[in-house]
């Protein structure tokens, strides 16, 4: 075959653009000047006899050429640090590089991660915590774990673990908690999904009063400042578990809504890599395992804070019913 006579410092420039969304973004990444990523674009452009971005008020803009093109340079760059890795020495390891919802990362995969490492020592794991916000390709991620409902356009997904909300708080204001209406009475503590709490009260079966405590974009930031006793915070308690197991956060009442499930992502338009499949199975196995284990816990009157939780009446019908969207909470 014969091989196009293109620059391969244009097409790194590009790829670097290209993922960025930005040639300030790509020319910090390169450790260059703007105007230089700029000259090796049009230099690309010019050799290729194709536009590859649409300069606009907003950013960059791929053409249908570019994204033709990228994730062809994305691979390929990839199967070269690959080789380059094991020529200087670290034979047979992979870097996989995963982006992660910081209530997961803190909540469920830290405390799991050896078990990945041990059973492969030959891919080198990269976690980058994010708020449930993430760019893969623009973030040189190789995959993500995201929250929500799923179906993202252009990405694969594995669902991983169900995240119904229930009320969390220091132990010593949930003793003050008798009956759902006594939650009338606490600060609500919010994220700026505002139809969480009115949801949870439907499925209480009890209007919902005015929740008006403070906004936060972190579950972790409600968590502790709800185990500081400063409110009452609507958590994934499947997130919280150690900190109930701890006595820091109690579960008063057992009523849960649904808001989505944690999920496995990846482009589809790139193939799994070895790593990539091998972080698949591993995290799909171990949430198996875990919904098994919380499964017989609860069964067993030890699930985490639903033996002490209190169910109001009717609530357990109510619960059943699906929460109508998932944002990005973290």
């Amino acid at each position: 075959m014969d091989r196009p006579d293109i620059p391969l410092n244009a097409l790194r420039v590009f790829e670097v653009a290209m993922r960025q969304g930005s040639f300030t973004k790509a020319a910090i990444e390169l450790r260059v000047t703007q105007a230089a990523v700029s000259h090796q674009i049009a230099r690309l452009e010019d050799l290729l006899g194709a536009t590859l971005f649409q300069r606009t008020s907003q950013g960059l803009v791929p053409t249908d050429e570019g994204r033709l093109l990228a994730p062809v340079l994305e691979h390929s760059f990839d199967a070269i640090g690959r080789v380059l890795d094991r020529l200087h020495g670290r034979r047979d390891v992979e870097v996989l590089n995963v982006g992660v919802n910081t209530t997961f990362a803190l909540g469920w995969l830290t405390a799991r991660l050896d078990g990945f490492c041990a059973a492969h020592p030959e891919i080198e794991l990269r976690i980058a915590t994010n708020n449930n916000r993430v760019e893969i390709l623009r973030e040189g991620l190789d995959m993500a774990i995201r929250f929500g409902t799923g179906g993202w356009t252009g990405h694969e997904t594995v669902p991983l673990i169900e995240a119904p909300l229930s009320p969390l708080c220091a132990p010593g204001l949930a003793a003050r908690l008798q009956d759902p209406a006594d939650l009338g009475r606490a600060v609500l503590l919010r994220s700026y999904r505002n139809a969480e709490w009115p949801q949870w009260f439907a499925a209480a079966g009890i209007p919902a009063p005015p929740v008006t405590g403070p906004v936060f974009d972190s579950s972790v930031a409600l968590a502790e400042l709800a185990a500081d006793g400063f409110g009452v915070a609507l958590l994934p308690i499947a997130m919280f578990s150690r900190q109930i197991r701890q006595g820091r956060l109690t579960q008063p009442f057992a009523t849960t809504v649904p808001a989505g499930h944690y999920f496995l992502a990846w482009p589809s338009e790139r193939p799994q890599s070895r790593a990539m499949a091998a972080f698949t199975a591993w995290i799909s196995g171990a949430c198996r395992d875990a919904a098994a284990e919380a499964g017989q816990a609860g069964q067993a009157g030890m699930g985490d804070g639903i033996s002490c939780a209190r169910m109001s009446s009717g609530a357990a019908s109510a619960q059943s019913r699906s929460a109508s969207s998932a944002g990005q909470r973290d």
